[in-house]
């Protein structure tokens, strides 16, 4: 009897384990920052963390430009750096924002029907530093996977006007997203 008992109770232990671990999937990805030339120093890492209403975004990075910069999902997993517009450009192999549903609309995180990678803008205090978590309400973790993660020089208005895909401007860090 005492076996029987122990038994259930390693399965139910078990069990409760199991849905804990899977209740909160999370990954962590290690961002560099990048130039025309190649990848750089790490400047921290962003947890991605699946959440009832999204994935939530917890940054941990230092060396950034105080401000708001342009946060994407971009939509391969390379931070090299590659030839566009006939010009060597920082994590160009990344490719564009994520948008498998071929918008080509950047509306930004909060709608739908524009690029599923839009993110959140990024939040850098003056200090240089970025902590503050951030919800992407359209994406799941899964959609992360395999993709990377990019910060643009300059901030993002939601929109295509005045300027396309939100007005970013240049790559300054890039982080390879690896299923954990």
């Amino acid at each position: 009897m005492a076996i029987r008992s122990t038994a259930l109770l390693i399965g139910a232990l078990s069990l409760g384990l199991s849905a804990i671990a899977q209740a909160d999937p999370e990954i962590e990805v290690e961002m560099h920052k990048v130039t025309a030339e190649g990848g750089g120093a790490v400047i921290g890492t962003v947890t991605l963390k699946q959440h009832e209403h999204g994935v939530l975004l917890v940054p941990e990075l230092e060396g950034l430009a105080a401000g708001l910069h342009g946060f994407h999902l971009h939509e391969n997993g390379d931070c090299s750096p590659g030839v566009k517009d006939g010009k060597q450009t920082a994590a160009a192999a990344a490719g564009g924002h994520y948008d498998p549903e071929n918008t080509d609309t950047h509306k930004g995180p909060f709608e739908t029907g524009g690029h599923l990678g839009d993110l959140p803008a990024l939040f850098v205090n003056n200090d240089g530093v970025a902590e503050q978590p951030e919800l992407a309400p359209n994406p799941t973790l899964k959609d992360f996977v395999g993709r990377a993660l990019m910060i643009h020089q300059g901030g993002d208005n939601y929109s295509d006007q005045p300027e396309p895909l939100g007005g970013g401007g240049e790559r300054v860090a890039c982080g390879v997203v690896k299923a954990e």
